[in-house]
């Protein structure tokens, strides 16, 4: 079995596991969170998707980040619980998206050898908003990954990692069950 093969493997079954704690809100989706980029990152490497593998390091920390927010004890009974964004939130978010796209993008094409380069900061950027946006647990996290999944789906069978690609888009559908299932959480 060559590498890209058994990391694709390993890689989409934590990534399926990661995917069910996610859709149950529970804690241990960051540890999977922080040990499951380290395989991605391996194999992104290997094939050429420089910033899908760089933004790997991010999600270790942002695994570490997550779990220490989710510990966090709440100052109030509303701290904690899963929520819609609130309406001053969108502007700053698509700002901070709008920045590291456009600053991945000119990382990627003056520094690297990437032919993908658009949508690879692209995917990037956005994973690195809905990263923050779960953290927060908020519902609307579950519609910008599913924009990442659509994305990442076409960037992955383009690189030739199949199973990947399957991966995500089995992502695809889970994000639109996850959504409606924290949307209803939110109501409650």
């Amino acid at each position: 079995m060559d590498l890209a093969l058994a990391l694709q493997i390993i890689g989409t079954t934590l990534g399926l596991v990661y995917l069910w704690l996610e859709y149950k809100a529970n804690i241990w989706v960051w540890v999977i969170g922080a040990i499951m980029p380290l395989v991605h990152g391996v194999l992104y490497l290997t094939k050429g998707i420089y910033a899908d593998a760089a933004m790997q390091l991010y999600y270790v920390a942002a695994g570490v980040y997550g779990l220490m927010v989710w510990r966090r004890k709440p100052k109030s009974s509303d701290d904690g619980k899963i929520r819609h964004t609130p309406a001053n939130w969108i502007g700053w978010l698509v700002a901070v998206y709008a920045v590291l796209h456009v600053v991945l993008y000119l990382l990627l094409t003056e520094f690297t050898d990437s032919r993908v380069p658009f949508f690879d900061s692209m995917s990037t950027a956005l994973s690195i908003t809905a990263m923050w946006m779960l953290s927060r647990k908020l519902v609307e996290q579950w519609l910008v990954w599913l924009v990442v999944d659509m994305i990442s789906v076409g960037l992955y069978l383009y690189k030739g990692i199949p199973l990947t690609a399957l991966l995500y888009t089995i992502y695809c559908i889970l994000a639109v069950v996850g959504y409606i299932r924290w949307h209803k959480q939110s109501l409650v």
